[in-house]
């Protein structure tokens, strides 16, 4: 998959993490749109390193949307962890 394919599964992955994980977010549409994009990075990156599984090379392949949602989860719950919900 190709960069772009990386930033439009990142899009998706976000909002399907905001609609799992709903409420508000400190960084409203905007933010969660970019945690959404680093969160398929970072799980493409922890599901090849540490469960030895590459990444594939389709753009339909529910190995690669899983980790690209769990890892949109794990950042968009960090992310309001560590700011909180400041938008109240």
């Amino acid at each position: 998959m190709g960069f772009i394919s990386w930033i439009i599964l990142g899009l998706l992955a976000g909002a399907i993490a905001k609609i799992l994980l709903p409420g508000r977010d400190p960084g409203g549409l905007i933010g969660t749109t970019l945690i959404g994009i680093a969160g398929s990075f970072v799980g493409g990156w922890l599901s090849a390193t540490f469960l030895h599984r590459s990444v594939a090379k389709h753009f339909y392949d529910p190995a690669t949307w899983g980790a690209a949602i769990a890892g949109s989860l794990v950042l968009l719950i960090a992310y309001r962890l560590i700011f909180g919900n400041s938008r109240d």
